[in-house]
């Protein structure tokens, strides 16, 4: 449902890393930019558990982050496995979701480090269930397997973000109600061009993915270039940005709720 008295939805960045040690000096003014294109809610995700808990002070200063903990896939300490679940057991309330988690077949090749990093995910995902939070999901060149696993166990709510793989290999995901998250790199990717052009809208969420993924590599990716990602979706599928936006939005009320996403009055 559109927010009253607003011709289109807000926008909400569904995947972005606000943690990061290069957005120190001017979080507040990267946050204002993304308010002036209408982007007023951003979900930080997190790589370690320094990130989590960071992500949690930074929601306490910043009322349009709503903080999200994870373990990245390539961290295979299962001691931190444990102490993330610890964490995000104890602070499930404050949590909009749990990420990013997943698989990553393309930094990870060994078998034996593949197997834990299988492991360790199907803890995610079990604690997801338990604690009926959204699962953020990184899934690079290993999209077939993380879906796979997902199902297996029975995930219900998922977000796939920057997903790699082909259509084809979407196809279960869709059918199970996931959702494909969009970064602004779709500009210069063929291969997301591809996938947006065939995937449903009923299926597609905007993120920005920062500091990374953004129009142009060479520089600091930001929320405010989720604009650049809702414009090329509307481009390749021959449609508004205002329909964009607006199943954007309803889709991600789906996932996340509408309550825990109640939009913040954006800063200056």
């Amino acid at each position: 449902m559109i927010p009253p008295n607003r011709s289109t939805p807000f926008i909400i960045d569904t995947h972005a890393h606000l943690c990061d040690p290069s957005f120190d000096a001017d979080r507040q003014d990267v946050l204002s930019r993304a308010c002036a294109k209408g982007v007023n809610t951003v979900i930080a995700v997190g790589e370690s558990l320094g990130d989590a808990k960071k992500n949690l002070k930074l929601a306490e200063i910043h009322p349009e982050i709503r903080p999200a903990a994870g373990l990245y896939p390539t961290r295979l300490d299962l001691k931190e496995a444990d102490a993330m679940e610890a964490l995000i057991r104890s602070e499930r309330d404050r949590l909009i979701a749990i990420g990013e988690v997943g698989l990553d077949f393309w930094a990870i090749k060994d078998n034996d480090q593949k197997q834990l990093q299988r492991e360790i995910f199907a803890r995610f995902i079990d604690l997801a269930t338990e604690l009926e939070l959204p699962l953020n999901v990184h899934s690079r060149s290993a999209g077939r397997h993380a879906i796979t696993m997902l199902i297996e166990q029975g995930a219900r709510r998922v977000q796939l973000h920057a997903f790699d793989g082909k259509f084809g290999t979407a196809i279960p995901a869709i059918e199970a109600g996931y959702f494909f998250s969009i970064p602004p790199s779709v500009i210069r990717s063929r291969q997301k061009q591809k996938l947006v052009k065939h995937l449903p809208l009923s299926c597609l969420l905007l993120e920005s993915d920062s500091p990374v993924l953004g129009p142009d590599p060479k520089t600091r990716n930001e929320p405010a270039n989720i604009i650049a990602a809702e414009k090329s979706i509307a481009e390749i599928k021959q449609i508004s940005t205002e329909t964009v936006l607006e199943a954007a939005y309803e889709n991600t009320l789906r996932l996340y709720g509408e309550k825990r996403l109640r939009p913040a009055l954006c800063r200056a």
